[in-house]
């Protein structure tokens, strides 16, 4: 199926690896020109590297996305090289596990910045251009944890939480200009995240971080953890113009694990 992406520009958040990095991928290889960024320099030039040796179609930047004024300049030099941006992928590196009581304030403030506020941002940046040309797509890469909380994961769960309000309310209002908006949720994918996280959980309760990942995918109905590609072709759709008229959606790529009906 052709999705229609050729010489469409996305921007990809937190895309040196993992998710980020499998959705741009996945962008790439429909013929996209993909803006990349991450805070580390060589990781990002390096997963550049990693998708094509066509310079005019990858662009690295370097930005962490906890700050406002480097998302600025992220959008700045996307629009200097590729003029338009007609895809946003909202993604970031998630917030440090911790419970009520050992998260300190510095941490609720940094994760507030990383998680919630680099996707407003992001969106407010790019939404006037998407506006004036009556298009555009925008995904909120998330977890399931905005859905169905996961122990001692409180500031992810409770910033992507909010985030699924936000995306929501502004589906309605940017739908009339054109512009969809949709969050995907992804399960327990294997990817640096989710080793860290196994390393967590094995340091609280002594488990080894095998039987912490067999513990994962004994609760997920199709027997396996998912991959990076699972997330990254789903976006790619979203991001098409055979996508056009889903917006306001919020769907878990979690091989069923999730139970809730909603």
């Amino acid at each position: 199926m052709d999705l229609g992406l050729k010489d469409k520009t996305a921007l990809v958040g937190g895309a040196s690896a993992g998710l980020g990095f499998a959705v741009a991928r996945a962008l790439f290889e429909e013929s996209a020109r993909v803006a990349i960024c991450s805070r580390d320099k060589t990781r990002i030039d390096q997963a550049a590297k990693s998708l094509s040796n066509d310079t005019g179609r990858v662009l690295p930047v370097v930005c962490d996305l906890a700050r406002a004024d480097e998302i600025l300049n992220l959008i700045v030099k996307v629009q200097d090289a590729f003029k338009n941006i007609d895809i946003l992928v909202t993604n970031c590196g998630g917030p440090s596990p911790g419970t009520h009581d050992s998260i300190t304030n510095k941490e609720w403030e940094h994760a507030y910045n990383l998680t919630f506020m680099s996707a407003v941002r992001l969106i407010q940046g790019i939404v006037p251009g998407m506006k004036k040309r009556k298009c555009g797509r925008i995904i909120i890469l998330s977890s399931i944890s905005a859905k169905q909380p996961i122990d001692n994961l409180l500031l992810s769960n409770s910033y992507r939480a909010g985030l699924l309000g936000y995306a929501r309310t502004i589906s309605r209002e940017l739908a009339p200009h054109g512009i969809t908006v949709n969050t995907v949720m992804p399960g327990y994918t294997r990817t640096e995240r989710l080793d860290e996280l196994a390393e967590s959980i094995s340091s609280r309760t002594g488990q080894s971080k095998e039987e912490v990942f067999d513990n994962w995918i004994k609760i997920i109905p199709v027997g396996r953890l998912g991959k990076p590609e699972d997330i990254g072709r789903f976006v790619a759709f979203l991001a098409s113009e055979q996508a056009g008229y889903l917006t306001g959606t919020a769907t878990a790529i979690d091989g069923g694990g999730t139970v809730g009906i909603l």
